[in-house]
Protein backbone atom coordinates (compact mmCIF):
# COMPACT_ATOMS: atom_id res chain seq x y z
CA UNK A 1 0.00 0.00 0.00
CA UNK A 2 1.87 3.71 -0.77
CA UNK A 3 1.79 5.82 1.75
CA UNK A 4 -0.85 8.21 0.76
CA UNK A 5 -3.72 5.61 0.99
CA UNK A 6 -2.22 4.74 4.20
CA UNK A 7 -2.07 8.13 5.59
CA UNK A 8 -5.65 8.48 5.03
CA UNK A 9 -6.23 4.87 6.02
CA UNK A 10 -5.11 5.60 9.66
CA UNK A 11 -6.87 9.50 9.39
CA UNK A 12 -10.21 8.30 8.95
CA UNK A 13 -9.85 5.02 11.61
CA UNK A 14 -8.28 8.07 14.19
CA UNK A 15 -11.62 10.29 13.47
CA UNK A 16 -9.64 12.91 12.55
CA UNK A 17 -9.70 15.45 9.57
CA UNK A 18 -6.90 16.97 7.38
CA UNK A 19 -7.34 19.82 8.78
CA UNK A 20 -6.92 18.45 12.28
CA UNK A 21 -3.73 16.20 11.04
CA UNK A 22 -2.66 19.30 9.53
CA UNK A 23 -2.56 20.93 12.93
CA UNK A 24 -0.75 18.05 15.14
CA UNK A 25 1.86 18.20 12.08
CA UNK A 26 2.16 21.61 12.15
CA UNK A 27 1.61 22.33 8.07
CA UNK A 28 -0.93 22.87 5.74
CA UNK A 29 -4.22 21.18 5.25
CA UNK A 30 -2.85 21.04 1.76
CA UNK A 31 -0.02 18.91 2.25
CA UNK A 32 -1.81 16.49 4.18
CA UNK A 33 -4.18 16.20 0.88
CA UNK A 34 -0.86 16.14 -1.31
CA UNK A 35 0.27 13.21 0.73
CA UNK A 36 -3.09 11.35 0.54
CA UNK A 37 -3.49 11.87 -3.01
CA UNK A 38 0.04 10.44 -3.74
CA UNK A 39 1.16 13.97 -5.00
CA UNK A 40 4.33 14.23 -2.60
CA UNK A 41 5.32 12.34 0.67
CA UNK A 42 6.20 13.36 3.81
CA UNK A 43 9.82 13.53 4.92
CA UNK A 44 11.53 11.09 7.32
CA UNK A 45 10.43 13.21 9.98
CA UNK A 46 7.02 13.92 9.46
CA UNK A 47 6.73 10.39 9.02
CA UNK A 48 8.70 9.47 12.76
CA UNK A 49 5.44 12.04 13.73
CA UNK A 50 2.82 10.08 11.67
CA UNK A 51 3.96 6.97 12.95
CA UNK A 52 3.91 8.31 16.81
CA UNK A 53 0.62 9.64 16.36
CA UNK A 54 -0.78 7.05 14.89
CA UNK A 55 0.27 4.12 16.99
CA UNK A 56 2.13 2.26 14.01
CA UNK A 57 5.79 1.51 13.43
CA UNK A 58 7.44 3.19 10.04
CA UNK A 59 7.43 0.11 8.35
CA UNK A 60 3.80 -0.04 8.70
CA UNK A 61 3.19 3.60 7.37
CA UNK A 62 5.11 2.79 4.03
CA UNK A 63 3.96 -0.37 3.81
CA UNK A 64 7.08 -3.19 4.33
CA UNK A 65 4.78 -6.03 5.73
CA UNK A 66 7.60 -7.11 8.08
CA UNK A 67 6.03 -10.25 9.29
CA UNK A 68 5.71 -11.57 5.46
CA UNK A 69 9.45 -10.93 5.51
CA UNK A 70 10.03 -12.53 8.67
CA UNK A 71 7.78 -15.42 7.80
CA UNK A 72 9.42 -15.96 4.41
CA UNK A 73 13.08 -16.49 6.38
CA UNK A 74 11.48 -18.21 8.86
CA UNK A 75 9.85 -20.79 6.28
CA UNK A 76 13.39 -20.81 4.10
CA UNK A 77 15.43 -21.20 7.10
CA UNK A 78 13.15 -24.48 8.27
CA UNK A 79 13.41 -25.32 4.67
CA UNK A 80 17.49 -25.42 5.15
CA UNK A 81 17.30 -26.90 7.98
CA UNK A 82 15.23 -30.42 6.74
CA UNK A 83 17.41 -29.87 3.55
CA UNK A 84 20.23 -30.56 5.75
CA UNK A 85 18.64 -33.22 8.22
CA UNK A 86 17.99 -35.35 4.63
CA UNK A 87 21.74 -34.79 4.18
CA UNK A 88 22.53 -35.69 7.26
CA UNK A 89 20.41 -38.97 7.54
CA UNK A 90 22.01 -40.18 3.69
CA UNK A 91 25.77 -39.37 5.04
CA UNK A 92 24.91 -41.71 7.92
CA UNK A 93 23.08 -44.57 5.78
CA UNK A 94 25.86 -44.83 3.91
CA UNK A 95 28.50 -44.78 6.49
CA UNK A 96 26.64 -47.77 8.24
CA UNK A 97 25.30 -49.43 4.70
CA UNK A 98 28.60 -49.20 2.49
CA UNK A 99 30.70 -51.37 5.14
CA UNK A 100 27.83 -53.68 5.91
CA UNK A 101 27.62 -54.11 1.49
CA UNK A 102 30.95 -54.03 0.80
CA UNK A 103 31.88 -57.08 3.51
CA UNK A 104 28.33 -59.09 2.17
CA UNK A 105 29.99 -58.60 -1.72
CA UNK A 106 33.60 -59.60 -0.37
CA UNK A 107 32.26 -62.47 1.55
CA UNK A 108 29.94 -63.82 -1.35
CA UNK A 109 32.88 -63.20 -3.97
CA UNK A 110 35.10 -65.09 -1.78
CA UNK A 111 32.87 -67.96 -1.93
CA UNK A 112 32.05 -67.84 -5.38
CA UNK A 113 35.88 -67.51 -6.06
CA UNK A 114 36.87 -70.37 -4.25
CA UNK A 115 34.12 -72.39 -5.39
CA UNK A 116 35.28 -71.78 -8.84
CA UNK A 117 38.81 -72.71 -7.39
CA UNK A 118 38.10 -75.80 -6.70
CA UNK A 119 37.92 -78.14 -3.39
CA UNK A 120 40.65 -77.27 -0.63
CA UNK A 121 43.50 -79.34 -0.68
CA UNK A 122 46.68 -79.90 1.80
CA UNK A 123 49.37 -81.19 0.76
CA UNK A 124 52.59 -81.39 2.54
CA UNK A 125 56.20 -81.88 1.39
CA UNK A 126 59.17 -83.61 3.14
CA UNK A 127 62.64 -82.74 1.69
CA UNK A 128 65.85 -84.34 2.81
CA UNK A 129 68.66 -82.24 2.38
CA UNK A 130 72.41 -82.64 3.52
CA UNK A 131 70.58 -85.72 6.19
CA UNK A 132 68.90 -82.90 7.46
CA UNK A 133 64.90 -83.32 7.32
CA UNK A 134 62.39 -80.18 6.51
CA UNK A 135 58.98 -79.86 5.76
CA UNK A 136 56.37 -77.39 4.49
CA UNK A 137 52.58 -77.53 4.50
CA UNK A 138 50.01 -75.84 2.30
CA UNK A 139 46.04 -75.16 1.74
CA UNK A 140 45.60 -74.55 -1.41
CA UNK A 141 43.00 -74.48 -4.30
CA UNK A 142 43.25 -77.28 -6.39
CA UNK A 143 42.46 -75.94 -9.81
CA UNK A 144 43.92 -72.53 -9.30
CA UNK A 145 46.89 -73.18 -6.90
CA UNK A 146 46.16 -70.14 -4.54
CA UNK A 147 47.43 -70.63 -1.67
CA UNK A 148 45.15 -70.28 1.12
CA UNK A 149 47.42 -71.38 4.05
CA UNK A 150 51.19 -72.16 3.97
CA UNK A 151 53.51 -72.49 6.49
CA UNK A 152 56.67 -74.86 7.88
CA UNK A 153 60.36 -75.15 8.41
CA UNK A 154 62.07 -71.51 8.53
CA UNK A 155 64.57 -72.91 5.99
CA UNK A 156 62.56 -73.61 3.35
CA UNK A 157 60.30 -70.56 4.16
CA UNK A 158 63.23 -68.64 2.91
CA UNK A 159 63.40 -70.78 -0.54
CA UNK A 160 59.94 -70.67 -1.36
CA UNK A 161 57.80 -67.41 -2.92
CA UNK A 162 54.68 -67.34 -1.28
CA UNK A 163 54.55 -64.01 -2.43
CA UNK A 164 53.29 -65.31 -5.90
CA UNK A 165 50.63 -67.08 -4.46
CA UNK A 166 50.30 -70.10 -6.34
CA UNK A 167 51.47 -73.47 -4.56
CA UNK A 168 52.30 -75.54 -7.24
CA UNK A 169 54.93 -72.88 -8.82
CA UNK A 170 56.09 -73.13 -4.69
CA UNK A 171 55.92 -77.11 -4.73
CA UNK A 172 58.31 -77.02 -7.36
CA UNK A 173 60.57 -74.49 -6.18
CA UNK A 174 61.09 -76.53 -2.85
CA UNK A 175 61.62 -79.63 -5.53
CA UNK A 176 64.15 -77.61 -7.26
CA UNK A 177 66.30 -76.46 -4.57
CA UNK A 178 66.79 -79.94 -2.86
CA UNK A 179 67.79 -81.76 -5.94
CA UNK A 180 70.08 -78.79 -6.61
CA UNK A 181 71.79 -79.49 -2.93
CA UNK A 182 71.89 -83.33 -3.38
CA UNK A 183 68.31 -83.55 -1.68
CA UNK A 184 64.81 -85.34 -2.74
CA UNK A 185 61.62 -84.63 -1.47
CA UNK A 186 58.23 -86.16 -1.00
CA UNK A 187 54.95 -85.00 -1.05
CA UNK A 188 51.88 -86.23 0.26
CA UNK A 189 48.53 -85.13 -0.22
CA UNK A 190 47.11 -84.73 3.50
CA UNK A 191 43.52 -84.75 3.29
CA UNK A 192 40.53 -83.34 1.02
CA UNK A 193 38.88 -79.95 2.82
CA UNK A 194 36.08 -79.66 0.79
CA UNK A 195 34.47 -82.82 -0.14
Amino acid sequence: MEIGKKITELRKKSGMSQEKLAEKLDVARQTISKWELGETAPDLKQSKELSKLFNVSLDEMVGNDVRDVLVEKTSNTERLAGLILKMIKVVVVLIIVVPIVMIVLRIAFKADYERRSGRLVNTSIMCKIHDESYSYDFSYYETTGLIREAGGDSYLSNVVDINSNDAYRALDRIDAYAKDRGGSCERSEIKPVNE
